[in-house]
């Protein structure tokens, strides 16, 4: 018998795709992505900047529970002893920060409790190695979710730094010492003198800044990071006219010098400064230090300058306890969230004009900022 093959209808016949066809769908696909990928990317940061905003929500909140209990805010470096055999009290290097003060009031009495306050931070191996453990804590309300997580190449004590990416602000001010008279800093935070309270602070604590924000350092001297970097300026190089004690280390009385000092020598030397030792990457590594660079900064300059931050060597210290600049900075777009005295947290735009910043740090000079200037 014959065989007939049966037909399949032309319709019911079933085709690969072609390459052309394939190729366009690929690119339709990386072209919805691309598209997608900003919109996911600006999504996490939101969610990470409202996160950082809560940061500086809970410090505020407990300054003012630790302001209620002490009808006082913290000290910027609170004193202890050293050396065991020939005990003295450090008010400078070696002070506890206005951080570690707050820490039961922002659920941390744990850690709190295992700090020994009678002890400097640094100074003498036995405060150190008794520390350790509660200093290296990693107190996840000072870190800004924004910020890297750097491969640090230091440790203290087998741990990583832990960071500390809020610091009090010293206000308009190069200077940290409560008992420098006339150069005494114009802030809410000091080390020395008197502690502050909302009393003191008579521009409005709704417009006086008493937390800013700034980008830990890489931990690597051997590249510029600007704006965190630390340049440690050899010599004592202030400011014209200005000295420890000058009441030009304030602004706007010493702003003039100040913006000269910026530019030369500050970012002069910059370059020059890596691989000479000149170069510190450590800005923010530890939160119990109550020390310029470490947990106290200022409000000289608008968040994410061009600038470097620098320190004057007066005595060729090994860390940063003189008078300088450690400013604002942040992984945000635009600008750096700061926190208000009242405990608001306002964002501070990188276009606010030098001015208005030296106002919003200062407490009690007399200036009015209107809310739309920054």
């Amino acid at each position: 018998m014959r065989r007939f093959r049966e037909r399949v209808p032309a319709c019911r016949r079933t085709r690969g795709f072609t390459l052309i066809e394939l190729l366009v769908v690929i690119a339709i696909i990386a072209v919805l992505i691309a598209l997608l990928l900003p919109a996911v990317q600006a999504a996490r940061e939101a969610a990470r900047r409202a996160q950082c905003v809560n940061n500086l929500k809970q410090i505020g909140l407990a300054l003012h529970n630790y302001h209620s209990a002490n009808n006082a805010f913290p000290s910027g470096g609170s004193a202890a002893t050293c050396c065991p055999g020939g005990l003295q009290v450090r008010t400078m290097w070696g002070a506890w920060s206005a951080q570690s003060m707050m820490l039961p009031f922002m659920e941390q009495v744990a850690v709190f409790n295992a700090c020994n306050f009678n002890l400097v931070t640094i100074g003498d191996g036995f405060s150190e190695i008794t520390n350790s453990t509660a200093v290296t804590t990693q107190v996840n309300s000072f870190v800004c979710p924004s910020g890297p997580t750097y491969p640090t190449t230091g440790n203290w004590y087998g741990k990583p730094f832990p960071t500390n990416n809020y610091f009090g602000s010293v206000g308009s001010s190069l200077n940290f010492d409560g008992t420098a008279g006339p150069g005494a800093p114009n802030g809410v935070f000091q080390i020395g003198g008197a502690m502050i309270g909302l009393r003191d602070i008579l521009d409005g604590s709704s417009n006086t800044i008493a937390f800013g924000e700034w980008r830990t350092g890489d931990d690597n001297s051997s590249k510029l990071s600007i704006p965190q970097d630390v340049i440690n300026l050899p010599g004592s190089q202030f400011p014209a006219g200005a000295n420890w004690n000058s009441p030009l280390l304030n602004m706007p009385l010493g702003g003039q010098p100040f913006l000269a000092w910026v530019a030369n020598p500050c970012a002069s030397s910059a370059q020059a400064s890596i691989g000479s030792g000149n170069n510190r990457s450590i800005v923010g590594q530890r939160w119990d230090m109550g020390l310029f660079g470490r947990t106290l900064g200022n409000t000289l300059l608008a968040p994410n300058p061009p600038y470097p931050n620098c320190e004057i060597n007066t005595w060729g210290q090994g860390e940063f306890d003189a008078p300088g600049m450690y400013g604002m900075s942040s992984f945000h777009s635009g600008g750096a969230n700061v926190g208000m005295a009242d405990g608001s947290v306002k964002f501070l735009k990188s276009s606010t004009s030098t001015v208005v910043v030296w106002s919003l740090g200062s407490k009690d000079q007399g200036e009015t900022v209107s809310s739309d200037s920054y």
